[in-house]
């Protein structure tokens, strides 16, 4: 009985050495140099991350589109709209009729801001159909307009023709597009004039 006893209070004396242990782990001075949360991070209240994302878009059981990208967060802050991010770039081939590519969209980062109805390609957005290839940092599609906005960038058409274009706007297809302050280079058709 006395050794029993005895056993009971070692361990109690070594569970309370290492409670005391614990408690003393963290000074004054280890909470000094802990790197503070950013306000970026005070405002987010979840961050839900999925990798490998692939997302195909359908409208009257036909696909019209295919999306990919590497992450895709769903962010949801304390106050405001949830938004989708992919910080490492997004790829959209739009499909025809027969399912083939028609034209697509990458950028190597893009935010969806889902109540507002807008997706923002930004760093590096090239667009790409058969009408023409527009290369730009920043590349705004709200979906309520059906419309393409961009601040600046430039047109290349098949035939060799670039254009500089400034307040660039463009249907969901590209098939019409226009811009203002626009400049650059054509080539014309050797029968041009006649």
């Amino acid at each position: 009985m006395i050794m029993k006893s005895r056993a009971i209070t070692l361990s109690g004396i070594a569970v309370l050495c290492l409670f005391q242990l614990c408690l003393s782990s963290c000074g004054e001075d280890d909470l000094k140099k802990a790197a503070p949360l950013s306000a970026k991070d005070k405002l987010i209240l979840n961050r839900d991350r999925t990798t490998d994302v692939n997302i195909t878009y359908s409208d009257s059981a036909m696909v019209k589109a295919t999306a990919t990208a590497p992450i895709m967060d769903k962010i949801t802050p304390k106050n405001g709209a949830v938004y989708q991010e992919m910080p490492e770039g997004v790829r959209i081939k739009f499909l025809n009729e027969q399912q083939g590519v028609k034209g697509s969209v990458t950028s190597d980062y893009a935010i969806q801001r889902e109540s507002e109805k807008l997706v923002i390609f930004r760093r590096n957005v090239i667009v790409v159909n058969e009408e023409l290839t527009f290369n730009t940092e920043e590349l705004t599609w709200d979906q309520n307009k059906r419309m393409f906005f961009s601040p600046t960038g430039v047109v290349t058409k098949p035939d060799g023709t670039v254009i500089n274009a400034k307040n660039f706007s463009a249907t969901e297809d590209f098939s019409i597009f226009k811009f203002e302050q626009g400049f650059g280079e054509t080539y014309l058709d050797k029968k041009f004039g006649e």
